[in-house]
């Protein structure tokens, strides 16, 4: 499945997500043809994931009135048995992030956590060094401790980088390529949870669906790369979604 196959489903994406990349997200799930929600008032999410296809739970920007409606959120989006995925923005950054993500792991079952190498480490319990919402300095097995991740929480697991690394905790995948300049914009990361949460709204094997999105996502940031200077990389982002997904690149 490529990306295209979310254009056909048009699925309606819940996003709970930071108020930093909130508009880049909306529009990247515009330009593959999946409709956006961003609702995170406390007394309306459970309504609101009730109409979804899937839900996005994204910490970027998390206080304590979002994790609560994270929380409903994502009990909802479980009772109604909706694919929720986990972005764990920053979580190795502060104690509040670290444990507002342990509650978040207690309460959701979650289908996919997409995340940095830095996030992972905290998330396993590894030492590292974190650095903001950046993927911080350290030393893992990325693969190793993404399967133990997988394992432990019975989902699927990406840790985002140079290659990519998609795990069940049993089957996993590599997916090279992509640009550097990724690293060099607000929000490509979290539009890339956005764009699996919709993902996993299509009918098929969840493991070879993010592995499709994963190298589609890959090829965009190749062609936005030559796009010219760095203020233009992101608007090619969404122009090469939009492309792909009509069948177009």
């Amino acid at each position: 499945m490529s990306i295209s196959k979310i254009r056909m489903t048009s699925p309606l994406v819940h996003c709970i997500t930071n108020y930093v990349v909130a508009n880049f997200t909306a529009n990247g799930l515009l330009a593959i043809g999946a409709s956006p929600v961003m609702a995170d008032e406390v007394s309306e999410v459970e309504e609101m994931v009730s109409n979804a296809s899937a839900l996005l739970l994204n910490i970027g920007t998390i206080n304590s009135r979002t994790k609560q409606a994270m929380i409903l959120a994502g009990r909802k989006a479980n009772e109604r048995q909706i694919p929720v995925v986990l972005d764990p923005v920053g979580v190795g950054a502060t104690a509040f992030r670290k444990q507002t993500v342990q509650e978040l792991l207690e309460a959701v079952k979650f289908a996919l956590i997409r995340c940095n190498v830095g996030e992972l480490a905290t998330i396993a319990g590894v030492k590292w060094q974190a650095k903001g919402v950046d993927s911080g300095e350290g030393e893992i097995d990325v693969v190793q401790v993404a399967q133990q991740v997988a394992r432990q929480y019975h989902c699927l697991v990406i840790v985002t980088g140079p290659a990519d690394i998609l795990t069940n905790g049993e089957q996993t995948y590599s997916i090279a390529g992509g640009h550097e300049l990724m690293t060099q914009v607000t929000g490509t990361g979290c539009l890339l949870s956005a764009i699996c949460t919709a993902a996993l709204a299509v009918v098929g094997d969840p493991l070879i669906v993010l592995h499709d999105v994963l190298q589609d996502y890959k090829n965009v940031a190749e062609r936005a790369s030559i796009a010219g200077p760095l203020g233009s990389f992101q608007v090619e982002v969404v122009n090469g979604l939009h492309d792909l997904s009509r069948g177009e690149q």
